[in-house]
């Protein structure tokens, strides 16, 4: 298993390296944002370890670089103990969170979490209810029949598809759909997303496999139970804490 170790602490790099190589990982390192961006997008790890201060690009930057093209497991390791610096980072994306100092066998403990939970890539071929969606075909068959969708609806189907059980934000779809110009005209996702519900699921009105995540983005749930705090768009959620 490889772990990329991003940290701007050369000291903090030695020890991780050293303790996780002893243990049988592969073990990559970075010193920088954009060393870490880089190394995590074009041979993507199997898990980043990511401190938020570092030069070149924030942790939180990195975090939302990632996200745009993967679902790799992200473990924040940081000095900051603010829980707006948590929050922050759990929002852009990352898996969990580790405050320094930290005991060794916790951490361990979840990078084995982390790894045992990670979702796996999809399949070429995905089921939605009586739908299925063939990526690599590009096409959809419902109850024996073919589907028609448009290319803009490939493209936000397909980010939502590749990133099973992830939390994808509206900026992540609109760029990847249209373009950085979109990004933030989230009425361009609601009606696109309507569409697709209307082919894809079982009932529009009641979305169970393309969930919105109120304030923040959309999901795709693969075995179609809706969670607590996902829902569709049509404003029937449930509410578990007041919302902005």
């Amino acid at each position: 298993m490889r772990i990329l170790l991003a940290d701007d602490d050369p000291s903090i790099l030695r020890a991780l390296r050293i303790t996780l190589s002893a243990r049988g990982y592969e073990v990559l390192t970075a010193s920088d944002g954009r060393a870490a961006l880089e190394a995590a997008t074009t041979e993507p790890p199997d898990l980043l370890v990511l401190d938020l201060g570092m030069p070149g690009l924030t942790g939180v930057e990195v975090i939302e670089g990632v996200r745009k093209r993967s679902a790799l497991p992200i473990l924040v390791v940081s000095g900051r103990t603010d829980s707006a610096d948590k929050v922050a980072a759990l929002d852009a994306g990352a898996d969990d969170y580790v405050t320094k100092p930290f005991a060794m066998d916790e951490l361990l403990a979840r990078i084995r979490a982390l790894t045992r939970r990670a979702p796996a890539a999809p399949e070429e071929s995905v089921r939605l209810g009586d739908a299925v969606v063939d990526l690599a075909a590009r096409s959809v068959i419902r109850a024996g029949a073919p589907v028609r969708l448009t290319p803009t609806e490939w493209r936000v189907l397909e980010v939502l598809l590749r990133n099973p059980g992830r939390l994808v934000t509206r900026e992540t779809l609109l760029h990847d759909a249209w373009g950085p110009q979109y990004s933030q005209d989230s009425g361009y996702l609601r009606l696109y997303l309507s569409q697709l519900r209307k082919k894809l699921e079982p009932e529009p009105s009641a979305p169970r496999f393309l969930l919105t995540e109120a304030g923040m983005g959309y999901r795709f749930v693969p075995d179609g139970r809706p969670t607590a705090s996902a829902a569709g768009d049509t404003g029937a959620h449930q509410i578990t804490a007041a919302e902005p």
